[in-house]
């Protein structure tokens, strides 16, 4: 039954059986134990090529294409860090707000006092801009 369900031969499974794993099997389960060392030690930084090439000057005989398979296999895939990209230009010419509050947040009446800061967001879909409105007074109620 479980050989038809896997579409393999019985003269395979009992082959299999008999055999072992084989000795490709073994070397890339080697193979994994220093990838998943590698990748840690590297800060999960290292792809499929940089991996090979490290793998490579351990004296291991490996191609890229393999490391990606057994990377991918183990669910290793390295994070890329992105570029730091300054978005605000502060030397512009363009008239700035004065301070009016010059970091007093004490509020003494309702409706006297609204601050708010925009920022974007970069997502899949573009940038996205998030405003934030902040009424400053708080009623507070002293029995």
């Amino acid at each position: 039954m479980m050989c038809k369900v896997f579409k393999i031969s019985k003269s395979g499974y009992y082959r299999w059986l008999q055999n072992g794993e084989s000795n490709r099997w073994n070397e890339n389960q080697k193979l994994l134990v220093e990838i998943k060392r590698i990748f840690q030690d590297s800060g999960q930084s290292y792809g499929s090529p940089r991996m090979a090439e490290e793998l490579r000057s351990l004296g291991y005989t490996v191609s890229r294409p393999r490391t990606a398979r057994i990377m991918n296999a183990a669910g290793l895939q390295a994070k890329r860090k992105r570029k730091f990209k300054a978005t605000t230009d502060s030397r512009h010419k363009y008239p700035i707000a004065p301070n009016r509050l010059n970091q007093d947040f004490s509020v003494s009446a309702p409706a006297k006092v609204w601050v708010s800061d925009i920022t974007y967001i970069r997502t899949n879909k573009g940038w996205m801009y998030l405003t934030v409105i902040i009424y400053l007074f708080i009623y507070l109620i002293v029995k």
